[in-house]
């Protein structure tokens, strides 16, 4: 067969018509501005979360920083307390009363950490409002990101993304200030003087937040936040949500403002979009309760606003329950049902979680004690024909003025300290001392025999302001 006859036949694939890419990229979006009640609650969030982030490392307390984690030292300072790894206690209880505290508020009003508080959603506005200042607004910056490439837009862009660079640099800056004090941290950076590890710290919460907030933005609550895909299981029919009234507002569409919506067989939705416009994940909130929905109220204020421009209610769009939505319960019954048993238990957990953290801080002694027994030699012979176990002390001082301690043990007959019992700790400081108790060899029979340390906290004058005891044993060869 001659080939340039019949030549091989060419495979073109068929595609359907309707057939869509899932590997599509993500529009970029452009939330309008928007004012309103939740927007002044969130900004006054915003206010008050960054007011805490960057004062509170400049706060001094005495001739220290206020906060500060210690890790070199082991040492952590929260104004007048001084915690020890020992006390990771609090740690956990704190994390039990912030854990409850977000099953409360979500309980009782959805998402308010996501739209209020957490610091994607707050950095995401601050970088959103410096974008805005430089470059425009909603349609000024789709006109200006459509350009083609011009002085002016690169001169918009590149000043936006300083601004950007320079608060999460200082963001960075703040958060290592944590952690080493922030005034040597601050004459180290201008010295060139700063170590490694807070380098890296520094640029790489900054380049964090300068990545999530300039640009990922809705991404990270969307597909990084865990708290997106478990939030349906801490809501009920009584957690108050932002919803969309669509027994008031459907069918929706345009109108005349004179025009009689009932006329035309209309709901309240004039079909203006702006909700969508507004929402910082790009949702429809038209569309129900979705999993990106992060409560933060921006579709409530804007369709306020346009219901006052038409002359119809507010309320289209509003905080409720779905049961409020299905029986038409007014604002007073809504709330009464939203305190039910299930967060009354919320409540009652918190308040016990917390009366016992703060009683335990308040009982909590200056010191702590740590006692080891010295593993190289458990039991020995010494001068005199006794028995000696030799033990090591941490006495940690967690008061910011020095202790005086006076070191005795119990719970043996003829047991004797032969070493010194006076012991001086400097303030926040931690000191091993070496204990060497002594017992004459036939005073008990071989084996291991209880004991009991004291360690009193002592004044100069020698009066006792408080004991605290230590258990241990002493062995007896064989």
């Amino acid at each position: 067969m001659d080939p340039q006859e019949h030549p091989p036949r060419k495979i073109v694939p068929i595609v359907p018509a309707d057939m869509v890419s899932l590997y599509a990229a993500t529009p970029k979006l452009y939330p309008r501005t928007v004012q309103g009640v939740f927007a002044k609650w969130r900004w006054i969030m915003v206010w008050i979360t960054q007011l805490v982030f960057y004062g509170l490392p400049w706060l001094e307390w005495g001739q220290r920083q206020a906060v500060l984690f210690d890790l070199g030292a082991r040492r952590f300072y929260v104004f007048g307390l001084v915690l020890y790894p020992q006390d990771f206690i609090y740690l956990t209880a704190i994390l039990v009363i912030a854990a409850f505290s977000l099953f409360l508020f979500t309980a009782v009003a959805g998402r308010l950490w996501c739209g209020y508080a957490c610091p994607q959603t707050v950095y995401s506005e601050i970088f959103m409002w410096v974008e805005r200042k430089v470059e425009g607004d909603r349609s000024a910056r789709i006109r200006l990101d459509d350009a083609y490439l011009s002085t002016e837009k690169l001169f918009k862009k590149g000043y936006k993304h300083i601004v950007w660079l320079s608060i999460a640099m200082w963001t960075g800056f703040t958060f290592v200030g944590y952690f080493t004090p922030i005034k040597e941290l601050g004459l180290e950076f201008f010295l060139g003087n700063m170590s490694s590890w807070e380098v890296f710290w520094v640029f790489f919460y900054a380049l964090a937040t300068y990545g999530n907030a300039g640009f990922m933005r809705e991404q990270v609550c969307k597909y990084m936040c865990p708290y997106a895909r478990f939030q349906s299981a801490m809501f009920d029919k009584d957690t108050l949500i932002v919803t969309y009234d669509s027994e008031r507002g459907e069918p929706r569409g345009g109108r005349s403002q004179k025009t009689d919506p009932g006329s035309l067989g209309l709901g309240s939705c004039v079909d203006c979009s702006l909700c969508v416009q507004v929402c910082p994940t790009g949702i429809d909130i038209r569309q129900g309760l979705q999993y990106e929905c992060i409560g933060c109220g921006a579709c409530a204020d804007v369709c306020d606003s346009v219901m006052d421009k038409v002359g119809y209610p507010r309320g289209l769009v509003k905080y409720t329950t779905e049961h409020a939505m299905k029986n038409g319960w007014t604002r007073q019954q809504t709330l009464r049902h939203v305190l039910r048993p299930r967060v009354i238990l919320y409540i009652g957990i918190l308040v016990v979680v917390v009366a016992a953290l703060l009683t335990s801080l308040g009982l909590r002694k200056t010191y702590k004690v740590d006692v080891v027994r010295d593993r190289s030699a458990l039991a020995r012979m010494v001068a005199g024909g006794k028995i000696e176990n030799v033990y090591r002390l941490q006495i940690m001082n967690a008061a910011e003025t020095p202790l005086h301690f006076q070191l005795s043990a119990q719970g043996l007959p003829d047991l004797v300290m032969a070493t010194e019992n006076h012991v001086r700790v400097a303030p926040t400081e931690s000191l091993w001392v070496s204990v060497r108790l002594q017992l004459p060899y036939d005073a008990m029979p071989a084996g291991s025999h209880p004991i009991v340390f004291h360690i009193a906290s002592v004044q100069e004058g020698g009066q006792v302001l408080s004991d605290l005891q230590e258990k241990s044993v002493f062995l007896v060869p064989r």
